[in-house]
């Protein structure tokens, strides 16, 4: 029996049966909702989040939307809508307090990737980039190290990217083959690394590579890439969707002992890490793109006339609305609740509820802007509209940071070590 009173949920006794056992009783414990102060659940952002969603999103309907197009229709580093970004003083929510930020927090980082890529992919890459490529400092760096590399961060005079990914391994992240033997007080790294953003226009690289090739996992370590001190090869390449990425070849670089992140064999820690923290945000990107598709598909639908009547008066077209809305909302919830979790629940595991939102968000983004492309008919096939350059750009989110795939894989293996969803205390 469920009820639902004063509490989320309350659970009694529940009498089980499996083919070959016993009835059983299954005592599964009560728990409470989330609260805020007044005692109800609540929902709503602070004061502060509110302030910076306020901000963030003047900012790109201000000084991002003017020139959005530009931005995402080019394979290069667009210089001005770079040089606005950095300008923009967002980059100090990837940088902790004591190094001049404003503290890295989920929650934030959600806010902000969801507004800018409502308005252009690129703005959403320039800004998350920063913090990807400077997290694994941040966690594992030494107080040198973060003063060194973090505070150049804050107004963009140093920008990051991360360096994992090879041809041969993706969501395999043991499978890399780089590998970086130790010289005397230098590293020399040999490899390539694939699908790395900005290859050419980056000061600052997390890169990853194996110190011990024979220990699989274990034997990678991650290292801090000076382009001031180290030299590797860019090479940019053209995917499906505008942007600038592309490799960096590495033969025989060399890199100070004194740049090793952490220990030796700290490596897949370190990659897994930064990408658990940053997997909602993935999810507040692609619900940005929806919004923004579900605003086309209505502002279209609006005015587009057909049989004397507009199209948004079809009862279909306001049943394929509704479907876009509903599952907007539902992948909002379930990624500010991962990125909630991520902030607050710092002795719990919350890699579940990051892997259900980064799946969940982005599969139904894809879902949302390909109904937006239907509803625009023919013309939302012209390559150089917003809706197409979404097309494109939606379907990335799908496979970086994680495949959807992998999230369904982590998510299976997540509930096999739960004794029970009841025991679960949270929302």
């Amino acid at each position: 029996i469920l009820l639902a009173k004063d509490r989320l949920f309350i659970y009694r006794s529940i009498s089980v049966f499996n083919y070959g056992q016993n009835y059983r009783t299954l005592n599964l414990k009560t728990y409470e909702p989330l609260k805020g102060e007044d005692g109800k659940m609540d929902f709503r952002f602070s004061p502060e989040q509110i302030g910076l969603r306020k901000r963030a999103r003047e900012f790109a309907q201000n000084e991002i939307a003017p020139i959005a197009k530009e931005l995402d229709e080019t394979y290069d580093v667009p210089e001005e809508g770079f040089n606005r970004i950095k300008q923009s003083g967002f980059y100090q929510y990837v940088v902790p307090e004591e190094y001049g930020g404003k503290g890295i927090f989920s929650v934030n980082l959600c806010i902000l990737r969801e507004e800018f890529a409502k308005v252009s992919s690129f703005a959403d890459e320039a800004f998350v980039m920063q913090g990807l490529g400077s997290y694994p400092i941040t966690v594992y760096g030494s107080d040198e190290q973060k003063k060194k590399y973090l505070t150049p961060l804050l107004d963009g005079s140093k920008t990051a990217n991360f360096c994992l990914t090879e041809r041969s391994s993706g969501s395999d992240v043991a499978g890399i083959q780089s590998t970086a033997r130790l010289e005397g007080d230098e590293y020399i790294l040999n490899g390539i690394k694939c699908y790395v953003a900005r290859p050419g226009h980056t000061d600052i690289s997390t890169v990853f590579a194996k110190t011990d090739p024979e220990a699989g996992g274990k034997g990678i370590s991650a290292f801090i890439v000076d382009r001031e001190i180290s030299s590797y090869t860019p090479v940019t390449r053209e995917l499906i969707f505008e942007g600038n990425i592309g490799e960096i070849h590495m033969e025989d670089m060399k890199v100070p002992k004194a740049n090793l992140l952490g220990n030796e064999g700290e490596g897949m820690r370190i990659a897994l890490g930064n990408l658990s923290i940053f997997r909602p945000t993935v999810g507040a990107a692609t619900l940005g793109m929806a919004h923004c598709a579900l605003a086309l598909a209505r502002e279209y639908a609006s005015q587009r006339e057909m049989f004397r009547q507009k199209l948004i008066d079809f009862q279909v077209t306001q049943f394929k609305l509704a479907e876009m809305k509903v599952q907007l909302d539902a992948a909002s919830l379930l990624v500010y609740r991962a990125a909630w979790l991520a902030d607050n629940a710092k002795s719990e595991r919350t890699i579940l509820e990051a892997s259900v939102a980064k799946y969940y968000a982005t599969e139904v983004a894809q879902k949302i802007v390909d109904q937006s492309v239907q509803i625009h008919g023919g013309i939302g096939l012209h390559k150089t509209s917003r809706i197409a350059h979404l097309y494109r750009a939606v379907r990335a989110p799908r496979i970086y940071e994680g495949a959807s795939e992998i999230q369904l894989l982590v998510i299976g293996r997540e509930l096999m070590k739960r004794e029970s969803l009841g025991n679960d205390t949270r929302l």
